[in-house]
């Protein structure tokens, strides 16, 4: 499963091509002609391969659990003799045998793409499984009320079952990687010779997940080769945040020495706002860290700077709650919205919805619903004017709505449809300003808060910052509230959030 796509791969000649092609085209600082072209390769999400083996986990327990519930139906009938304590043996021997083929390393990926080299292991970690269990019956003095010929059948066919899934997966995953659906997608900071010894390293590792889809490096030419190992530099480091946004990139490798630290500083500085994990190749540097610090490509290791904040099964739990609490909020306050709508109608002309453009995750643009609370010719879609006291563009049923922020329930919708997040930093216009200056330059760093999907509320909001940001000083408080609900988030955090929002709403002093 190495990443040789020819795709990615140029000559030296193609890519001189496409710069001279790319010169004086579009602004200055923007994408080449040839970064554009990659980039559009990568545009579609990836199959992650950790939500891949944790759905295979969540398979194989599935199969052992019911192949021995129906052995059991076919062996003693339908829950006639120690049913529920037959289903708690086979629910525990089956989670049981997950454990045990967890720490075989049965589910990395290498083990799962050669399923037939991997049988012994299998077949002993299953046996391992049977063996626990009578050593537990022979000390609990219970072995004699069990059929030996339900778990004798319960043994091979449990096998048989987790082989012939292990060689379907396999099947799958070959199918996937050569389609491009399931891999990491990579790209190097930093060329020349270190960027060339830090590809063939990876490359020569077999069955990783890695496609590396170009360099970027502000160096010119005569000290970093526009070609290296067959992959083209596609720009300079400013470049590869565009260039992020746009593929879907899952990884920055920097392939400088740990000794250039101030240069690896720099880089991390400009790097850390976008939603990828970041590592420091550390296959050629001599200092050694605590093993925890590394993860791995094959035997290449890695030095682990940066993680992508709520990342797989998380993501995945975060969704399931954004999905069962806006059900549940849209219920409760359906009455409340129903009101608002007619109150909206009967006081000015116009829509009862107002949508607007606002920076969503990885700083994409996303179209957020609220109840219209100012006068249609008056309106502002952009936000370039923050609303202030006494706006003569709001409405009377305008002021009432945004105080209370009942004109946000719509955002209920957004977050169903997963537009927004339930909980998160709130999303800004898109021309929002303070003092004349868009948030992003008043805040080094703004565009971190978009690593994670906004929210219809957050931590800034319930510890008081809401409302109108007139100030470069409400600004910065409100991105460092955001970064620490980043770095900290967990699904408690977020239902302590959402259960303070009505109680800190209270508080009307900034809403206008």
């Amino acid at each position: 499963m190495n990443r040789r796509d020819p795709a990615s791969r140029f000559s030296a000649d193609a890519v001189r091509k496409f710069e001279d092609q790319s010169a004086g085209n579009g602004p200055s600082g923007g994408l080449s002609d040839l970064a554009r072209q990659v980039a559009a390769q990568y545009g579609r999400d990836t199959m992650s391969p950790v939500m891949v083996t944790g759905v295979l986990r969540l398979i194989e327990f599935a199969l052992l659990f019911l192949s021995g519930l129906a052995l059991y139906v076919y062996f003693e009938g339908f829950f006639h003799n120690l049913g529920w304590q037959y289903a708690l043996t086979f629910g525990s021997a089956s989670l049981l045998a997950i454990v045990l083929l967890d720490i075989a390393d049965c589910y990395q990926i290498s083990a799962l793409f050669r399923p037939v080299a991997n049988f012994g292991r299998i077949l002993a970690m299953w046996s391992g499984t049977f063996a626990a269990l009578a050593l537990t019956a022979f000390f609990m003095k219970i072995s004699e009320n069990y059929s030996r010929l339900l778990f004798a059948s319960w043994f091979l066919l449990g096998f048989a079952l987790i082989f012939l899934m292990r060689l379907i997966t396999a099947r799958l995953l070959r199918r996937w990687a050569r389609d491009g659906r399931m891999e990491r997608r990579a790209v190097i900071v930093g060329g020349g010779k270190a960027a060339e010894t830090l590809i063939r390293s990876v490359e020569k590792q077999p069955y990783n997940d890695i496609r590396i889809c170009g360099i970027f490096d502000d160096r010119d030419d005569s000290r970093s080769p526009p070609v290296v190992a067959g992959y083209p530099k596609l720009g300079t480091i400013s470049e590869l945040i565009e260039f992020a946004r746009i593929a879907r990139i899952d990884m920055l490798i920097v392939s400088l020495p740990i000794s250039a630290e101030a240069r690896v500083l720099q880089l991390l500085k400009k790097l850390w706002v976008l939603p990828v994990d970041i590592r420091l190749s550390a296959h050629s540097n001599h200092l050694q860290f605590r093993p925890r610090s590394y993860s791995y490509i094959g035997s290449v290791p890695l030095l682990d700077i940066f993680d992508k904040p709520i990342n797989d099964w998380d993501s995945v739990a975060k969704r399931a709650f954004d999905i069962v609490f806006s059900i549940i909020g849209i219920i409760v306050f359906s009455p409340v919205m129903l009101a608002t709508a007619i109150a909206i109608k009967l006081d000015s002309k116009g829509p009862v919805l107002f949508k607007q453009k606002r920076h969503g995750f990885n700083n994409e643009e996303v179209e957020v619903y609220k109840f219209r609370s100012m006068y249609t010719d008056k309106s502002d879609p952009s936000a370039k004017k923050t609303v202030t006291k006494n706006d003569p563009r709001v409405t009377r049923v305008g002021r009432f709505i945004r105080k209370t922020s009942i004109d946000e329930l719509p955002q209920f919708f957004n977050s169903l449809f997963g537009t927004l997040s339930l909980v998160g930093p709130r999303p800004h216009a898109i021309a929002a300003q303070s003092h004349n200056l868009l948030y992003n330059e008043v805040v080094d760093g703004y565009f971190a808060r978009h690593r994670v999907k906004p929210g219809v509320t957050g931590w800034a909001q319930i510890n008081g910052w809401r409302g109108e940001m007139d100030t470069n000083e409400k600004i910065r408080m409100r991105t460092e509230y955001d970064l620490y609900y980043i770095e900290n988030w967990s699904l408690l955090f977020d239902l302590k959030i959402l259960l303070l929002t009505p109680v800190r709403l209270l508080n009307t002093e900034n809403a206008y």
